[in-house]
Order: structure tokens, then sequence, then C-alpha cells
């Protein structure tokens, strides 16, 4: 059997339900790694004959796992788990690098990249002057083929000459170009999706959105990006750690 179904083991004593344990131990196995990204969970059947349970028990128990959003149903594929980015507040670190080092594929849908005029919000931001001109990028960024948010980037054409040029990371793209973000200053509040950003973001119309707004620096001190990402909440959690 595989060892990762002892942690699983139910206990038919207690008062709670056989498939509120059973999605409990799933869900505590899944944060734990036991099953990793890209993997299929067990099927309803294979959890019934190596659990001792009904494949009903096992089916409620996936339900809840589905209707919480921590797994997926693939028809004639199986189940996997849903990527889940837990993104410390307290590190910069790029979409890319975050979510490889969680063991998911991360890629880019690009919707736009180019050159123009800054508005005027963006030239004060960024400290422009007046015939100044941004790079603009906008892109759906995934994991596993997931929309997990999106992005609109906003850069000087001194730090970022050739939009044309980033392919997956930004911050790479800017490490290898020699002008790397050194810091940055993140504000969260949170949205309601409009229509234009539902229909990008795969959500219903009015889903609540985390908005995060960066803002990056150079090494010198010199203003470098303004991204604002629009992060599905069922995909996102932000983690601050807090020491006394």
């Amino acid at each position: 059997m595989d060892r990762r179904f002892q942690q699983l083991r139910l206990d038919p004593d207690l008062s709670t339900p056989l498939y509120h344990q059973l999605a409990s131990r799933l869900e505590d196995a899944i944060e734990e790694g036991a099953w990793q990204a890209g993997e299929a969970l067990p099927s309803e059947r294979a959890l019934a004959e190596s659990l001792d349970v009904s494949r009903i028990t096992a089916r409620k128990a996936l339900d809840r796992l589905a209707e919480r959003g921590l797994i997926r149903r693939t028809r004639g594929s199986g189940t996997f788990i849903t990527p889940r980015l837990n993104q410390p507040l307290t590190r910069l670190a790029s979409f890319t690098e975050m979510l490889t080092q969680r063991g998911f594929t991360p890629r880019s849908h690009w919707l736009s990249r180019s050159l123009a005029a800054p508005s005027a919000d963006e030239s004060l931001r960024l400290g422009l002057g007046g015939d100044a001109r941004v790079a603009r990028l906008k892109r759906l960024r995934l994991a596993d083929g997931v929309v997990m948010a999106v992005e609109e980037s906003c850069l000087p054409q001194s730090v970022l000459g050739d939009p044309q040029g980033v392919e997956d990371s930004l911050y790479a793209f800017l490490e290898d170009a020699g002008r790397p973000v050194a810091r940055a200053l993140q504000h969260v509040t949170a949205v309601n999706a409009d229509a234009e950003l539902a229909r990008l973001a795969e959500v219903p119309e009015g889903q609540a959105l985390l908005k995060v707004t960066r803002q990056g620096y150079l090494v010198d001190g010199t203003p470098a990006e303004l991204t604002v990402t629009y992060c599905r909440t069922d995909y996102y959690d932000f983690i601050v750690e807090l020491t006394r």
C-alpha cells in the first residue's frame, strides 16, 4: 500500500463523519506536500479500497475539497491539486520563482507588450519627465495552465527598452540586463471584478480579487516598475510573519 495512505487513516469511533475526517486528512496531506503539484490524487475507488470506506464517503470527501478550491477534476484524466500560492509579504520574489519553488509550472499568456506615453500618475510615481516613455506589459499569470492572476506592469523605457524581450520572468530579464529590482513597496486592497477583468481571470463578474500594487526600485533608489496584479482569492494567500 502507498505509505501516504497511512496518514489518511480514519477513526470510526469518533463522532465526526468519516467523509469529514477524510477531507481533513487529505487537506493536511496536500499542505504537507504528500502529493506534489501536477500529481493526480487517489481516485474514489483507490481511497475507498485502501481505507476500507464506501465510495460515497470518498466521493463526499473529494467534493468538499473541490468546493474549497483545493482540487480540480478533469474528465478522463483524474483529480489534481489546484495550484495555490502562499506568498510571504516580507520577501521580494518573482511569480515565476515562487511557483517554481512550489513545484508548479509557471507560464505567461501575453495580452500586450508595447512602448507608450505614461499617464500623469505613472509619471509621478516613476519620477519621469514630460517626454519620457514607458514599457507596458499586460499578461495572464498561469500555474499548471490555471489562471492565477492578471498583471499589468509599467516601467521607464530607460529600465526596459524592449518589452518584447521579456518572456516569462520580468525580474530575471532585468537582472540579466544589469538592472535588478532591489526593493519594492506593496499595497494590497480588495476589489470586485468588472466584466473585462472577470473574463480575463476566469471568475464570475463581481467576484472579489486581491489588487496588489507594487512599486519597485533599483539598487540606487531609482523607481523601476509599477505593477498592478489582480489575484484570484481562491488561489492566492498572502502571509506575514509577526514576532514579538
